[in-house]
Parts: C-alpha cells; sequence; structure tokens
C-alpha cells in the first residue's frame, strides 16, 4: 500500500473518531441542572472520557461513579473511575457495580441522575441476579462470544441473566429522574441495546431470550440454561411508571461517524458511498461482500465510477473456529485481502472505532491486493490463519496492523475501501 492511500485511510479513520468526540458529543444535551443533587453514572469503554468531558461542562456539583476497561481511564476531578475487564467480566467489574448502586441510594425527587453509555458496559457492569455467580456470568459471556449470534440476540439473553441491565439500573435510580446519554455502538443506535441498556428498558422478554437461543443455537452453561427455564422475572418494561420522567439521548452514533468520514473524503476529491452504517454477520461473509462490489468497481467500473471510496459500519461477528488472536475488524479485513488478492488499485482499513480490536492492541489493519503476498513471503499462510481466527497474526507478520491506541469513544466498525 502506498503511503499516501495509508495516510488517507487514517485521516478518514481520525475523522469519524474526532465527530464522536466526547466533548463535542455532549455540547447540546446537557439538561437543566436539578434542585437536589446531581449524581453521574456511567460505563464503556468511552465513559472516563465522556464523564471528564461532562465535568467541565457541569455548572453545579456533582458525584459519581464511572466503569471503564483496563487502559481507557481518564482523569476526573469529582467521578471516581474504576477500571474492570472487558469483554468478559471480572471482580473488579462486579466491585464497581456496587459502587455505581450504592451511589443511587436515598435519591429524591429533586436529585437528577445522569448516565454516560458507551459500548462495551455490558461486560463492565456484572451483577448476577440471585442464585448465580459471577463465574456464571463469566460463563455466560464466553459462550455468547463464540456463538457469532448478533448483538441483539446476545443482549436478549444478558437482559434477562442480570440485576443491571435491561433498564434496571435507573429503577435503583427511582425516584430520582434519569438522563441516558449514549454513545451508539449498536447497528441502528437503539438506545436500548448499548451495554445491554443499563437505564434505557427495551421489549426483550424471557421468551425473547429462549427464541434467540434456538435461533442461533446457542449452547449456554448448564446454571444459565436452568436459571432462563425458570419463573425468573422479565426485564421492566419501557412503559413502567418508573421511567415516565426519563429521557434518552444518542449523542454519537456510526452514522454520524461515517458521515464525518464521507465529508473529508469528498473535500479531497474523493467521491463517497456509504453502504450502510449497520451492517451484521459473519466478519469473513460481509467481506467477501464487499470484496466483490469492491472488484466489480476496479474491473468494470460499476456499480460506481472510479475512483471512489465505500465506507460502512456496524457490528459484525466471529464465529470461532481456533483460538487465535485479534477481532472482528482484523478477521474481515484478512479475509477482505484474500477476495481482492492480486486486483490492483484497491486500498482498506477496516478497524473499531475505539481503537482496540478483540484480544489484542490494534485497532485493526490495512490491505490491498498485494496484502497476501506479503503474508506469505513473510512465512504465514493466509488462509490458515483465517481458518484459525489468526488474522492479527498475518498483519502483524507483514507489518500492516494499525494501532491507534485508545480513542476515547466507541461507535463500532469503521471499514474504509478505496478504489483508484
Amino acid at each position: 500500500m502506498t503511503p499516501e492511500d495509508k495516510s488517507f485511510l487514517t485521516d478518514l479513520f481520525d475523522a469519524a473518531v474526532a465527530a464522536a468526540d466526547p466533548a463535542r458529543a455532549l455540547a447540546g444535551h446537557l439538561p437543566d441542572p436539578p434542585k437536589g443533587r446531581t449524581v453521574v453514572i456511567g460505563a464503556g469503554k468511552g465513559a472516563a472520557q465522556l464523564a471528564r468531558a461532562f465535568e467541565t461542562l457541569w455548572p453545579s456539583p456533582l458525584s459519581g461513579v464511572i466503569v471503564t476497561r483496563y487502559g481507557y481511564a481518564a482523569p476526573c476531578q469529582h467521578l471516581r473511575v474504576i477500571e474492570a475487564a472487558h469483554p468478559v467480566p471480572d471482580a473488579a467489574g462486579q466491585a464497581a457495580t456496587r459502587e455505581v448502586f450504592a451511589a443511587l441510594e436515598g435519591l429524591t425527587e429533586d436529585d437528577l441522575v445522569v448516565a454516560l453509555i458507551t459500548g462495551g458496559g455490558s461486560a463492565l457492569l456484572a451483577a448476577p441476579p440471585e442464585g448465580l455467580t459471577l463465574a456464571d456470568e463469566q460463563a455466560l459471556n464466553e459462550s455468547l462470544l463464540v456463538s457469532g449470534a448478533p448483538i441483539g440476540a446476545m443482549n436478549a439473553i444478558r437482559k434477562q441473566v442480570s440485576r443491571v441491565k435491561g433498564g434496571r439500573l435507573a429503577l435503583a435510580a427511582a425516584p430520582a429522574r434519569v438522563v441516558t446519554l449514549v454513545v451508539s455502538d449498536v447497528p441502528g443506535d437503539d438506545p436500548a441495546e448499548v451495554a445491554s441498556g443499563p437505564t434505557v428498558p427495551g421489549p426483550a422478554t424471557r421468551d425473547t431470550a429462549r427464541a434467540a437461543i434456538r435461533a442461533w443455537n446457542i449452547t449456554l452453561p448448564e446454571s444459565i440454561t436452568r436459571y432462563l427455564s425458570t419463573a425468573v422475572e422479565d426485564a421492566p418494561a419501557p412503559d413502567d411508571p418508573a421511567f415516565s420522567r426519563n429521557e434518552v439521548h444518542v449523542i454519537a452514533s456510526a452514522a454520524r461517524s461515517l458521515e464525518a468520514a464521507a465529508a473529508l473524503s469528498a473535500a479531497r476529491g474523493v467521491p463517497t458511498h456509504i453502504l450502510s452504517d449497520s451492517m451484521e454477520g459473519e466478519a469473513r461473509d460481509i467481506a467477501r461482500a464487499h470484496a466483490a462490489i469492491a472488484r466489480e468497481i476496479a474491473r468494470n467500473n460499476r456499480p460506481f465510477q472510479r475512483p471512489c471510496l465505500l465506507l460502512s459500519g456496524g457490528e459484525t461477528t466471529v464465529t470461532l473456529r481456533q483460538k487465535g488472536r485479534g477481532g472482528r475488524n482484523s478477521e474481515f479485513l484478512l479475509a477482505f485481502a484474500l477476495a481482492t488478492e492480486g486486483v490492483a488499485g484497491i486500498a482498506a482499513l477496516a478497524a473499531d472505532t475505539d481503537g482496540i480490536d478483540g484480544s489484542e492492541d490494534n485497532a485493526g489493519a490495512f490491505a490491498d491486493g498485494d496484502t497476501c503476498a506479503a503474508i506469505r513471503a513473510a512465512g504465514v499462510d493466509p488462509a490458515e490463519a483465517l481458518a484459525t481466527n489468526d488474522a492479527w497474526g498475518a498483519f502483524d507478520a507483514c507489518d500492516a496492523l494499525f494501532v491507534p491506541g485508545p480513542t476515547g469513544t466507541n461507535v463500532n466498525d469503521f471499514r474504509a475501501i478505496l478504489i483508484r
């Protein structure tokens, strides 16, 4: 890949991330200060940066607790920031969740709770229901992560096996008013799905969870299966009167970030086409569909004229076949590289907007028509790496990893394909 193409794709990623910058996203969405106390709670991979920005903008005293992933903390003056594990919860996350609940005790109708919710909060807020343990919740997350199920199906199950998800955290704040500010990382930007909606109720019920298990043939730990088969109480419904005074605002999303990247591309003279901001499905399958479009443009100048840029977002999934290294964006790009091998004029970047894609320190990777040859020259078989879910190893071998570090926000997958 030429340095010019790599720089162009990196600039597009930076523009997408900047559009979801916490301070910019919060502007215009602050509620009016209450008569009573202001308590701020938050969870997610970008929650600490959102909390730091909120502190600088808020005009009156506040207190509260924020939970974020290890390595993602940001210094706050008045809010306690706690780091915990993601994507599988740990004891630190369970203890932090207890502190969040404690911060909501004793509130009145005159008090305000501001919930800052970003992607990743589902794992960071660990609160197994009575009869289950942290080990059960960990086993549940591990089972869901390897299932290949879309985020909506996973969340439908998580919401029924928790004391915090599916709006339950907002119930704990009653009778205080709760204003939830969401940075969306889910296809469709449904705030009830971001972080499994700790302060935003949704329509999922036990029956929804059971249907998702059947539809995606998900194998769950015996303890979870037994729990779901009992008369457990459904997550609260959206029409519960306890939520009547609450507000929810999506302040940043994949759609807005893709539009920002498209605007930059257009300003540099490259026509841009946003395929979708809400793509779901197996990463390697979505990659082959993207590759087919890119090949058609490169070879036949249709359905779009060269030069052009293709953008897409959403949240793909990976069904683990072997325990390799990487994440869904790296796997997407390795499958894309295999499907466009030898095709001239194509350069691509796939990355997670939070800066970390899966198990390693990269956000994703770069690829073009020569990438697979470079991987083989480094002694790695790209097809075998894809088969064993080791996309990180393949791209590391040819020095094509993209490592921007944690970005402080999270609007999910970012895919940019340039066809010269």
